[in-house]
């Protein structure tokens, strides 16, 4: 892999996602897959619906409008176009669409004709409803691709949660504060960041041995970076040498990372410098499963065996809630 031509075609700025309109290479998109899609409304208009309730002491319902009872017909109607595709989940938010759909045999065009389909389908319906005059999605659409790192029950889980997990953000704004007593599978932690990333179907743990050779890790890298390509969130306490270049290079490349640390948060902690930017914009959570010590000490060895367990735990626990 041409090392220099990778990063520069994952930069973009601001906060738009660079997998909206990216495809992965090589990947027979006519051929037997299941994938989860992500279509967004044009300009993030909240023109599907809206959602009640808070998603704890409330459940989150989300209430389809005229224009998101149009979406939800057709999504349910792409089978009879081509029957070769079934929708095994999908679910309408006010301002984007999951769908979980299953290709079981060859379809005759590629995937993004059948989506292109789609689009154009629901533009002419609502039109001749008089619900819009414009286009009523964004261009393009993200495709996550179900690979043995993904459990299908936890991609549908993902897909269903979304209601509750937008409640959420919207009824407790200090979210993104430390938070205490986070409990995941076995253990508990002091958090920082987006925590929602747990709830992530496709955590991928990264650990490197400390005599890794640079070849080994390149490939180790480029393996990770397609894993991010396609979704996954990379969890690791980045201690080795390996894991920081692998860590750090997602981590510039706008990938979301889940990093484990030893040392914990104090009552005021706030994320600083690149941390801070990363946090805002929901790529980053921190979890601490020991408190704050203001000593400035080296890692020990044992703290260090831990972490990395711990990171495998979180990618490899049973259910997909944290």
């Amino acid at each position: 892999m041409d090392w220099e031509k990778f990063k520069a075609k994952k930069q973009w700025a601001g906060d738009v996602k660079p997998s909206m309109k990216r495809r992965r290479v090589g990947h027979d998109y006519q051929g037997r897959c299941i994938y989860m899609l992500t279509l967004v409304v044009n300009q993030r208009r909240n023109l599907l619906g809206h959602i009640t309730g808070n998603g704890i002491a409330e459940p989150a319902v989300m209430h389809l409008s005229p224009i998101g009872q149009v979406v939800n017909d057709a999504v349910l109607g792409i089978p009879d176009y081509y029957p070769v595709i079934e929708i095994l989940a999908h679910q309408v938010m006010p301002d984007h669409l999951h769908i979980v759909l299953y290709v079981h045999d060859r379809l005759p065009v590629h995937l993004s004709r059948v989506i292109g389909g789609f689009k154009g389908g629901c533009n002419k319906t609502c039109r001749q409803l008089g619900h819009v005059t414009a286009t009523l999605w964004e261009e393009g659409f993200n495709d996550r691709i179900l690979d043995r790192n993904v459990r299908l029950r936890h991609l549908i889980d993902y897909v269903h949660n979304n209601p509750r997990r937008f409640a959420m953000k919207r009824a407790n704004p200090d979210l993104f504060r430390v938070q205490r007593n986070v409990v995941v599978g076995e253990h508990t932690f002091s958090a920082l960041g987006n925590i929602f990333l747990l709830d992530d179907p496709m955590l991928v743990q990264v650990q490197c041995s400390r005599s890794i050779t640079p070849e080994q890790l390149a490939v180790q890298r480029d393996q990770c970076l397609r894993q991010c390509e396609n979704g996954a969130v990379l969890v690791s306490p980045r201690i080795s040498e390996g894991e920081k270049v692998i860590m750090d290079t997602a981590f510039d490349l706008g990938y979301p990372t889940i990093i484990l640390r030893e040392n914990g948060f104090g009552q005021y902690t706030k994320p600083g410098g690149k941390y801070f930017d990363a946090c805002a914009q929901g790529h980053l959570l921190l979890l601490a499963p020991w408190e704050h010590h203001n000593r400035d000490i080296a890692i020990k060895r044992g703290q260090c065996l831990t972490l990395n367990k711990m990171a495998w735990a979180i990618c490899n626990r049973r259910d997909s809630s944290f």
